[in-house]
Parts: structure tokens; sequence; C-alpha cells
């Protein structure tokens, strides 16, 4: 049986962590979905699909979510993944409620940035993640169903 992995993330350090996983994803059937951005991040081989970067706090964000959603869900379609793996933040979303409609397999790495905090889409996605690993202890008490990971670095 081939699977298919889905890795997608905000760009920045959220993408940065994610390619940690570069050895994953380049042994899988696999692809990546970010954000665009001024320049070439994502050093990977593998399939890599872009869409605009979005912020919560901007006025229209209702109408570019939305578009993200439907952006997402073509690429779900046209990709099949059976497996969701994630760093998180507003790009990861959509995909990760997608895939767990069509029961795939949803696996969240709380940012390594966070020690004291959970993330908005952290505790979005820990309702329903099949996995949810935190990189630092400290976070446990925010996820008790977590996996304590260690770092991703």
């Amino acid at each position: 049986m081939i699977i298919k992995i889905c890795f997608v993330s905000s760009s920045g350090g959220h993408l940065d962590e994610l390619l940690m996983l570069k050895p994953l994803a380049e042994k899988y059937d696999s692809y990546l979905l970010t954000e665009k951005t001024d320049y070439n991040v994502a050093k990977i081989n593998i399939s890599q699909y872009y869409v605009n970067q979005i912020n919560r706090k901007e006025n229209n964000f209702l109408i570019h979510f939305i578009k993200l959603f439907s952006v997402s869900f073509k690429l779900f379609k046209k990709e099949r993944p059976d497996i969701i793996i994630t760093t998180g933040a507003l790009v990861a979303v959509p995909t990760c409620i997608i895939g767990k409609i069509f029961k795939k397999k949803i696996i969240f790495i709380e940012s390594f940035a966070d020690i004291n905090s959970p993330t908005l889409s952290g505790r979005i996605v820990y309702k329903f993640a099949d996995v949810f690993i935190v990189q630092w202890e400290s976070m446990l008490k925010f996820y008790p169903k977590a996996i304590y990971g260690g770092s991703i670095y």
C-alpha cells in the first residue's frame, strides 16, 4: 500500500520546523502546501503548492479564509493524502478539517516557539488530531493528551 502525505504549514518558522521532516517527506509520496513568499523557501524534492498569505486581523479575513478553504479542498481532492502532518498556523487549519471529514490521519506538531501558551491553530486542531505532539513539556498542561516529542531541531 502506498501512503501519501500532505505536509502543510505557514511560511517562516512553521515551515522551517516542517522542513526538519524532509527525510520523511522524501521517503514517501508527499507534497507540501505553504504560503507564497518573496523568496524560495522550500528546498525539498517533493511537489509544492503555494497559497496567498492571510492574516486573521485583516478586514477581509473571512473572504480570504473561505478562498483558502476552497483552494485547500481542491488540492486535497487532487492529491488525496492519507496523512496530514503540520506545524500549524492558519494555512493548515482548512486542510486538517478537510482531512478529518474524509477520515484521514492528522498529525499536529505544536510550534517550538511556544513554550508557555498554545497557538490558535493548535487549540483548534487538538480537538480532532489523531496525534498531537508538543516540543516542550510545559505545553502538556494545555494539551494533556499530547505526546511530548522534544525539539524538532
